[in-house]
C-alpha cells in the first residue's frame, strides 16, 4: 500500500475541516495510507507553490521522516507548481483532480466507463507532459532516430492527441446507442427515474432495495461508476424505470463531467431525480449545494426532485414522508440499510405517476395555446 502525506490549505472556507476528512476518505479509497496532514492558512495560492516555499520545504522534512511515497494535495495545482514542489519534496506529487482520476479509473468496470474515464486522464495529463524530466525536452537522435528535429514532448502530444480523437470517437457511438434506448423508452411511455447525490450517500444500496439488483455498493466514495438500469416499479400499467449514476463531490473535476457526458445526459433526460442525502452526514447542505450544482451544469436542474434522507438509522431520526403546508412531498426519510421507510416510500409511486401525468397535461396545452 501507498503512504501520502497530505496537504490542506485553508483559504477561510467555512467547510475547510469537512474537505480535510473527504481528501482522508478519497485516498483510502484510492488505496493508500495518510501518514499526516500538513495544514496552513493563506489568503491566496502561491504562485510557485501553491503551499509557500517554507511550507513546502516543511513538507519535504516530513516525507524524508515518513519515507512517504506520494504528496497529495487537497487542490488543484497547476503543472508549474506541481513540478517545483516535486524538486523540493523529491517524491511524486498528485493534485485533487489527478486522485479523483485515478480512482475512477479503478472503480471503471464496463467499456463505456474505461473510455469515459481514460479520455478524462488523457485531457488532465496533455496540461501536464511538461514535469520537468528532461528526457522529454531532448531531440531525438542517434543512428535509426534522426527525424524531422521533433522532440520526445511534441510526439508524446502527437499521440495523445490521437488517442484522444479515437475515444472520442467511440464515446460518439456510445451516445447515440444512450439515444436510440431512450428513444425507445419513450415510445413504451416508460417513467425514467435516476438517482443522484452526493458520493457515498447510498444510491446503490437504495438501487439494490428498490429493484432487487445486486449492483456493487460498498462504504467508500465512488463505489459506483458505471449506470446501471433496471425496472423497479410497475403503476396503473406504466413501467418505471431507476438508473443509479455516478456520486458527485465537492470541485469535481470538469474533464470528467466532460467525459461523463452521455451518462450525465441520461440523467438530464429524467422524468424524476431521487436526490439521496446522507442525513448522517456533518455537511448535508453544502453536499446539497453541490450535487445541485453539478445538476445545473449538465442542464438537470429543472427535472422534479424527490429528496430522499437516506441512513435515518445511522442519523437516528425517525423514518416517513414529510409534506409541506400544501401536501406535496417535502422529503422521504428511509434508511437502504435496514429497509425502514421503503414501503412507505413505494406508496408514493402512484402519487408520483399522476403529478408527472398533469404535467404532461399542463405541457400539451400550453403548446396548443402558443
Amino acid at each position: 500500500m501507498y503512504s501520502a502525506v497530505l496537504v490542506c490549505i485553508d483559504f477561510r472556507d467555512p467547510s475547510f475541516e469537512e474537505s480535510v476528512e473527504e481528501i482522508k476518505l478519497l485516498v483510502k479509497s484510492a488505496g493508500a495510507s495518510v501518514l499526516e496532514v500538513v495544514t496552513a492558512k493563506r489568503d491566496r495560492p502561491d504562485a510557485a507553490m501553491y503551499a509557500g516555499k517554507g511550507k513546502v520545504q516543511e513538507l519535504a522534512d516530513i516525507v524524508q521522516h515518513h519515507c512517504a511515497d506520494l504528496v497529495i494535495f487537497n487542490h488543484a495545482i497547476s503543472p508549474v507548481q506541481q513540478r517545483n514542489v516535486e524538486r523540493v519534496v523529491k517524491c511524486r506529487t498528485l493534485d485533487r483532480t489527478s486522485l479523483i482520476l485515478d480512482i475512477f479509473a479503478q472503480r471503471a468496470k464496463t467499456h463505456e466507463g474505461k473510455v469515459q474515464v481514460e479520455l478524462a486522464q488523457l485531457n488532465h495529463l496533455a496540461t501536464r507532459l511538461v514535469r520537468g524530466w528532461t528526457h522529454l525536452e531532448r531531440q531525438k537522435g542517434g543512428i535509426g532516430l534522426r527525424g524531422p528535429g521533433e522532440t520526445q514532448l511534441e510526439t508524446d502530444r502527437r499521440l495523445l492527441g490521437f488517442r484522444v480523437k479515437a475515444l472520442k470517437t467511440k464515446l460518439a457511438t456510445i451516445q447515440k446507442q444512450r439515444e436510440t434506448r431512450r428513444k425507445s423508452r419513450n415510445r413504451r411511455g416508460v417513467i425514467k427515474v435516476s438517482l443522484v447525490g452526493y458520493t457515498n450517500a447510498g444510491k446503490s444500496s437504495l438501487f439494490n432495495r428498490l429493484t432487487k439488483a445486486k449492483a456493487f455498493s460498498a462504504d467508500q466514495l465512488f463505489a459506483t461508476l458505471d449506470t446501471t438500469t433496471r425496472k423497479f416499479a410497475y403503476v396503473n400499467q406504466t413501467e418505471f424505470v431507476l438508473s443509479d449514476t455516478v456520486g458527485f463531490v465537492r470541485d469535481l473535476p470538469h474533464s470528467l463531467i466532460e467525459a461523463f457526458k452521455a451518462t450525465l445526459e441520461e440523467t438530464a433526460d429524467s422524468d424524476y431525480l431521487f436526490h439521496v442525502v446522507d442525513a448522517s452526514s456533518k455537511a448535508v447542505e453544502f453536499e446539497i449545494d453541490q450535487v445541485q450544482a453539478v445538476l445545473r451544469e449538465i442542464g438537470a436542474e429543472n427535472v422534479p426532485q424527490i429528496m430522499i434522507y437516506n441512513k435515518c438509522d445511522v442519523a437516528d431520526i425517525n423514518p416517513g414522508i414529510e409534506r409541506r403546508a400544501c401536501g406535496t412531498i417535502s422529503r422521504v426519510v428511509l434508511s437502504a440499510l435496514t429497509g425502514d421507510g421503503i414501503e412507505q416510500f413505494r406508496e408514493l409511486f402512484p402519487e408520483v405517476l399522476l403529478s408527472r401525468q398533469e404535467r404532461n397535461s399542463d405541457k400539451i396545452k400550453l403548446e396548443n395555446l402558443l
